[in-house]
């Protein structure tokens, strides 16, 4: 099925409003739907919005609130007005797969004819000169990105310029390496779930020394507000920005009380980062996200151990020669 057909089906289940975090969340442990993407909640909520905003009154979906979905048959009522929109727009990655997958006909599109039909179909928006070149740089950045985190990649580049999505294909040594690097990330976490909190203080000081971060710091003293990490975050060797780090070995979800935890203990000219083995529930990203409070950065458990296998913490690579026959010369 479809994205929109999955999450129809899964509001009509519900037969309530839902926000679209659990809406995928529920796509995704039903088995209804799989996406190689980052933030599929992303993907997801951008769809339906863009449904909502291509459809009006006939779409089967309406917003109940800001970031909260439902289905007009499951006997929800359709509120009047609609709350305005928060996003009408996907991101370049996601317009490109729903182009692909909707349009293609499981054949390579060149980067240009996506870019123009995701423009088209008012997917994105742009005020670039060079939306194609953007569309395409994204595409090839984050095929390098996932390959390095050793994740099997969205898309997959064929010719000059043509692009496809590597779920048309349905075996092959691409999905055998996929299944081996999954089985790699599973014990990974599960390593990092057992090691003692010293030892997990440690890796998390070792991992954001990798991704930016000067002068890091891991502190045990008592009476620091619970922070277990600070350092400073420098991009470019031009900003540099005072982090304060809570570090959170945890099965259970991160709740927003921790999140106001961790604000109300930051220092003059800090921000807050939130690292956790679990996930965040609704509320503590919502929390996270105030916009009249310091912002509050959070990373969970999957985007950590892609971070360590992107840096090649606690992992090591082997590669192996693949040869293959010359194309004959006509």
């Amino acid at each position: 099925m479809s994205v929109l057909d999955t999450a129809y089906e899964v509001l009509r289940a519900a037969g309530e409003p839902l926000h679209y975090r659990e809406i995928t969340q529920r796509m995704l442990d039903r088995g209804l739907w799989s996406s190689a993407g980052l933030t599929p909640w992303d993907s997801v909520n951008a769809r339906i919005a863009v449904d909502i905003k291509r459809n009006r009154e006939q779409s089967r979906f309406y917003r109940a609130a800001p970031g909260i979905f439902g289905c007009r048959e499951a006997g929800d009522p359709n509120p009047s007005p609609e709350p305005e929109p928060e996003r009408d727009s996907m991101s370049f990655l996601d317009a490109a797969e729903m182009v692909l997958e909707d349009y293609a006909d499981r054949q390579p599109m060149h980067y240009r004819d996506i870019t123009r039909k995701a423009l088209d179909l008012d997917l994105i928006t742009t005020g670039g000169l060079t939306p194609e070149a953007t569309m395409y740089a994204a595409i090839l950045t984050e095929i390098q990105r996932q390959n390095k985190r050793g994740e099997l990649p969205r898309f997959e580049k064929l010719g000059k310029g043509y692009v496809g999505l590597t779920r048309w294909h349905e075996e092959g040594l691409p999905y055998q390496i996929e299944v081996h690097n999954r089985e790699v990330r599973e014990h990974l976490m599960q390593r990092i779930r057992t090691m003692n909190p010293a030892a997990f203080e440690e890796l998390v000081g070792e991992l954001l020394a990798k991704i930016g971060f000067e002068d890091v710091a891991v502190t045990r003293a008592s009476g620091d507000g619970g922070i277990d990490v600070r350092g400073t975050l420098v991009a470019g060797d031009v900003i540099k920005t005072r982090m304060a780090v809570q570090v959170k070995r945890w099965k259970n979800n991160v709740q927003a009380p921790i999140v106001q935890q961790v604000r109300g203990s930051l220092g003059v000219h800090e921000q807050g980062l939130i690292i956790t083995t679990s996930d965040f529930s609704t509320g503590a990203r919502q929390e996270a996200e105030q916009p009249d409070k310091t912002p509050i950065a959070l990373m969970n458990g999957e985007q950590m151990v892609n971070l360590l296998i992107e840096y090649d913490i606690g992992v090591m690579r082997t590669s192996y020669d693949l040869i293959d026959l010359e194309e004959d010369e006509e």
